[in-house]
């Protein structure tokens, strides 16, 4: 055990699955401190948290720009993100000081590739919509046209980002008998002849779709680039399913297009803002199913992403490898 003045200091922004709490508080050159809630911290508090920290473990909803890293000190090696997005984190700041940055792709690719298939069906088959009707005694008789949808059976799917998301979302449709799938991004991928992908342009996908599912990261290029112009294109019987991020769309664009039948339905497990408050307008409509972010929410799966952010971490103020580091 090193002697307490020489031990590194650790700040975790949030209460954690125990799998990583475990790693983080056996490392003996640790002195971990937590916020010790599941709520996100105030600005405030991440500020007075971090000062002097080696090490920062922190999720999504911390917004790590140069006040934080600042407030941080210089001592700061390394940040830990429980998550595969690292939009929130200032990255040209982080690389200006030379801290190195872990995060958790791949251990979530599974989870969340079954919740945006599972929030696809529930969409294009209205399963919330039947849900209520069971409860507030819409259901008579049966009735050839009532609560009817879309199947996946014979139809053209788009993935917008067919990466390792988009590619396990691939995989898990084609079985239901989909008979194109179409998909859109920088380069033509070579993983996709297992689905027997077509790479074609975006204005392609967009207007032969029946479905279409945006699985692609946040970038300047893809900040808001479902808006009018898009859902204008799009089929009036086709489903929108957003399982990457909120900013990718205009939730303004999109409730005109669900309440104008310019599109059929949309299903979204990413809003902006998250939380979406509870008065928007999007939670008015029938055809719009609202997840509240959860596509890697397994209990596995958080577990192993807690485990995999604890040793990016200890990699990092070790200065040896980290099992998954950000390149940039």
């Amino acid at each position: 055990m090193k002697a307490a003045g020489k031990l590194m200091k650790v700040f975790v922004t949030r209460r954690i699955p125990q799998e990583g709490m475990k790693i983080l508080s056996a490392a003996a050159e640790c002195e971990v401190s937590l916020w010790d809630s599941d709520e996100p911290m105030p600005k405030a508090e991440l500020l007075k948290g971090v000062q002097g920290a080696h090490g920062l473990l922190c999720l999504l909803s911390d917004r790590i720009d140069a006040e934080v890293l600042d407030a941080a000190g210089p001592n700061l090696k390394v940040i830990s993100t429980l998550s595969v997005g690292f939009d929130h984190l200032a990255l040209d700041e982080v690389k200006k000081r030379g801290i190195r940055v872990g995060y958790t792709p791949d251990v979530l690719t599974d989870a969340t590739a079954e919740l945006t298939v599972a929030l696809l069906l529930a969409t294009a088959r209205r399963l919330p919509e039947g849900v209520e009707e069971v409860k507030n005694g819409g259901w008579s008789s049966w009735k050839p046209l009532w609560l009817c949808g879309y199947g996946l059976s014979g139809s053209t799917v788009g993935i917008i980002g067919l990466g390792r998301i988009g590619m396990a979302i691939a995989q898990r449709l084609m079985p239901f008998g989909v008979k194109r799938l179409l998909y859109s991004g920088r380069t033509a991928k070579a993983h996709a002849a297992e689905v027997n992908g077509e790479f074609v342009p975006l204005d392609t996908l967009v207007s032969e779709s029946d479905f279409i599912v945006v699985s692609c990261s946040l970038t300047p290029e893809t900040q808001g680039l479902c808006d009018k112009a898009f859902f204008s294109k799009m089929k009036k019987t086709a489903v929108f399913i957003n399982s990457s991020r909120g900013a990718v769309v205009n939730q303004e664009d999109l409730h005109e297009a669900l309440s104008s039948g310019q599109i059929a339905a949309a299903g979204l497990d990413v809003t902006t803002p998250e939380p979406l408050p509870t008065n928007h307008p999007l939670l008015t409509l029938k055809n719009c199913v609202v997840l509240p972010h959860i596509g890697s929410a397994t209990y596995s799966t958080r577990g192993i992403m807690s485990a995999l952010a604890a040793r990016n971490l200890l990699g990092g103020l070790q200065g040896t490898d980290m099992p998954s580091e950000l390149t940039f």
